[in-house]
């Protein structure tokens, strides 16, 4: 590969890593081709960009970035997969093919610009889809509203439950 291409390539790198919101650094010694393509197709289906890339030139793409850090995981056989929506959804779709096919390993990654260990990938996998979490996110505010309406509501009912009481003890007594 001569040098523009390298350029070209170490570019390419440094625009997915800003574009991304999310990135997953990972090992996938002893993966056959087609099962790499399959992992591929699937990742694609999710909207994450899931590269191969030579760890050199992936070092100099994230050079003097607050990215950084990561390039002490980036040796051996590197693949990123760049999440551009929702990390959680790529997180969990990447940890259930590290489960199905124990060569692809996840090594760390990032989220924003912070640098994330294998367990808080983890936890960012069993994190609920998005949707519900704005579900959620809307009970807990419209939480309060319900119960104070509840409560500024139960001093008439109470007035109109006397009022039907005396009502029905003065037609009891006529």
């Amino acid at each position: 590969m001569d040098k523009s291409a390298k350029a070209k390539v170490v570019e390419e790198i440094q625009e997915k890593f800003k574009k991304a919101s999310a990135t997953f650094i990972t090992d996938y010694k002893g993966i056959k081709a087609l099962e790499m393509d399959e992992i591929r197709k699937a990742l694609r289906d999710a909207s994450i960009d899931f590269k191969i890339v030579r760890n050199t030139l992936a070092q100099r793409a994230i050079k003097g970035t607050e990215l950084e850090p990561v390039s002490g995981h980036l040796k051996e056989s590197t693949a990123i997969a760049f999440s551009y929506k929702d990390a959680a959804s790529a997180a969990k779709t990447l940890v259930q093919f590290s489960k199905d096919k124990p060569n692809l390993k996840l090594r760390m990654g990032t989220l924003g610009a912070k640098v994330i260990s294998l367990a808080e990938i983890q936890g960012l996998a069993e994190l609920p889809p998005r949707e519900v979490l704005l579900g959620r996110l809307l009970g807990s505010m419209k939480s309060p509203t319900t119960g104070l309406v509840m409560v500024l509501s139960g001093v008439p009912r109470k007035f109109l439950y006397a009022l039907n009481a005396i009502k029905d003890q003065k037609a009891a007594s006529a």
